[in-house]
């Protein structure tokens, strides 16, 4: 360490012993008994000189003008001194040691000024020191501090009295990221470091602190001493230490939950993915993000489609989502969903922030699971059709025995002489009848039984409804049920599986006929009605005349296997109820008034019929 930056420390630290006053009243005797002394003792002593020490002793309370005032003021009592102790015997002597006096007062006094003038800056400079927030301290070469600011004091709490004097790595243990020597080496080699510490404050709580070590070099260039700047980040380490947490925890979650993150900056066409994201999509982290990748890892029979809502997002700059299908590099598919929110930056561009996730998983079981159900629905349209088999008996056997009896009637028109052809023809005509007849019957009941897959075509409800009507008439005559229909005309069509729907219908009217088993014959009606829900979706109602339902069990009518029949299985309103839902639609039950129950259900429109609604509906506004 320089003589200036020892000075710094020295003016730093130094206290005010003796005050202001009593150096006043000390230089005065001073001056008084010197005055004495030289105007007393002969010339040659030179005792003026003395003269000096009140110079110096004024820099301590006195500033540069009144130590240039003192110092005229001395040089003027010993020219005093001189004029009142003339001596004869040797004037040369006398007025040699005037002029040897007056200078070393003047020279004392120019020294002082310029000594108090530095010492003034350096205190200015030791009062910045203590300004900063940062710690900075000194040590020797053997790492004992022989300066302490401020800052230092606030964060360690060790004032000064209590750090000067102590090897500093022992006062604070400080944890280094590298052996000392090594550090000390690169010291000593660059003349600087730079790194991260952790010091231990004297409450034993620690602080982390980005460290910066500078060498000080005497005149001859060895190592004196080491200025030592801390700044405290604890607090920033905490933060980059929770922010690598979360991040650690968002990486984890997002690959748990096979959920990306992406950013797009529209203005620029910036990508940003995460790296769940990269895995998705089946791309390396190093290639740079972009939509050609996005677009081009998509399967081909959807690329147009994404193109197209990429290209409507920048354009309008909305929150959009999209589900399409993924064409690996291995040949595998996959299905994603993207959703993106559009957010605005600082200088209010439209960027988006959205996450892409692999539902590849999910849609296979949503697949595989409507497979099941469509298994299970089948098993239970058979069964139904099993409780139908003597009313289908007897609706093959009524056209069957007009086509019997209506043959046997042909054959005598025919034997009679002559054969009566107009008769004959007029009877195969009701023949044909009656076969078209079965012929129905037994396309119907094929329809119900045939395993398929749902197929979706535009449908006109009331013509599912009589299909149904058709084909439990006899069983509703069976059980003296008396049916009445309210379709309305006009319905828009509906989009559904025709099979699936006539299930429905089919299985709520058995579950009337069954629960009106036990009413007075007279009272067993049942009625159908169909209208429109609202303007996209229609309504079919079932009404029976029945017992009711049961506030307790009502709840539970479409839990799976749940049921009230003592030999029903539990399956089929679950069934009807997962079916409805499948066509966007919804099922549910309300007492009938004054007894019985009601079950209703809604369909969507087909989506050209909905558009056509709500024009319609818009112009009528």
């Amino acid at each position: 360490m320089d003589t200036e930056q020892q000075h710094v420390e020295d003016v730093a630290s130094s206290p005010e012993i003796v005050t202001p006053r009593a150096l006043a009243v000390m230089s005065a005797a001073i001056v008084g008994a010197v005055f004495i002394l030289d105007t007393m003792t002969p010339a040659e002593n030179v005792i003026a000189v003395l003269y000096v020490g009140v110079v110096l002793l004024s820099t301590r309370f006195l500033q540069k003008r009144g130590i240039v005032l003192t110092s005229l003021g001395l040089m003027g009592l010993t020219v005093l001194s001189y004029l009142l102790s003339e001596d004869d015997n040797s004037p040369g002597i006398a007025f040699s040691s005037l002029l040897l006096s007056v200078a070393a007062i003047g020279a004392t006094a120019f020294l002082a000024v310029q000594t108090q003038s530095r010492e003034m800056v350096l205190r200015e400079q030791a009062g910045l020191l203590d300004l900063t927030h940062d710690t900075i301290f000194v040590r020797d070469m053997n790492d004992v501090i022989v300066y302490w600011n401020r800052g230092a004091e606030e964060l360690y709490a060790w004032k000064k009295a209590e750090a000067l004097g102590k090897v500093s790595h022992q006062l604070m243990r400080t944890t280094f990221p590298a052996p000392l020597e090594q550090i000390t080496a690169e010291l000593l080699r660059t003349g600087r470091w730079e790194g991260e510490l952790v010091h231990t404050k004297k409450d034993g709580t620690q602080a982390v602190v980005a460290s910066r070590w500078s060498v000080r070099r005497d005149a001859g260039g060895d190592p004196i001493a080491i200025l030592e700047t801390n700044n405290d980040i604890t607090e920033r380490k905490h933060a980059e230490d929770a922010l690598r947490r979360s991040d650690a925890y968002l990486a984890e979650a997002q690959k748990l939950s096979l959920t990306g993150s992406f950013g797009w900056k529209i203005s620029s066409g910036e990508l940003f993915w995460s790296e769940e994201s990269f895995r998705i999509l089946g791309y390396d982290r190093t290639i740079k993000p972009s939509l050609e990748h996005f677009i081009l890892r998509s399967d081909p029979v959807d690329i147009a489609r994404v193109r197209q809502q990429i290209d409507r997002a920048a354009r309008d700059g909305k929150d959009w989502e999209l589900e399409h299908q993924l064409l690996m590099p291995d040949d595998t598919v996959k299905c994603v969903h993207v959703v993106a929110r559009a957010v605005r930056d600082e200088s209010g561009a439209v960027e988006f922030v959205g996450a892409i996730m692999d539902v590849s998983a999910t849609r296979r079981a949503e697949h595989e699971l409507r497979q099941a159900q469509a298994e299970l629905a089948h098993v239970t349209r058979v069964t139904t059709l099993g409780e139908l088999t003597a009313s289908i008996a007897h609706e093959v056997n009524q056209p069957i025995t007009g086509v019997i009896t209506n043959a046997a009637a042909a054959l005598r028109w025919l034997g009679a002489d002559p054969p009566n052809l107009n008769e004959v023809r007029d009877i195969l005509g009701r023949i044909v009848k009656d076969g078209g007849r079965a012929g129905d019957v037994l396309h119907r009941i094929r329809a119900l039984i045939k395993k398929a897959p749902p197929r979706m075509v535009r449908l006109d409800i009331n013509e599912v409804v009589l299909d149904i009507i058709a084909l439990t008439r006899s069983e509703l005559q069976r059980h003296n049920v008396s049916l009445r229909t309210e379709l309305a005309a006009g319905l828009p069509l509906i989009e559904g599986d025709r099979i699936q729907l006539q299930q429905v219908i089919l299985n709520l009217i058995l579950n009337a006929v069954d629960a009106m088993r036990d009413v007075d014959e007279g009272t067993r009606e049942l009625q159908i009605s169909t209208g429109r829900e609202d303007a996209d979706s229609v309504l079919v109602t079932v009404r029976d005349c029945g017992p009711g339902l049961d506030p307790q069990s009502a709840d539970r009518l479409f839990e799976a296997f749940y049921t009230t029949k003592p030999d029903g299985l539990g399956m089929g309103l679950p069934i009807c109820r997962s079916i409805i839902e499948a066509h966007g639609g919804r099922l549910w039950v309300t007492g009938n008034d004054p007894r019985g129950a009601v079950f209703q259900f809604t369909l969507t429109l087909e989506r050209d019929d909905i558009f056509a609604a709500e024009e319609l509906k818009a112009q009528e506004g």
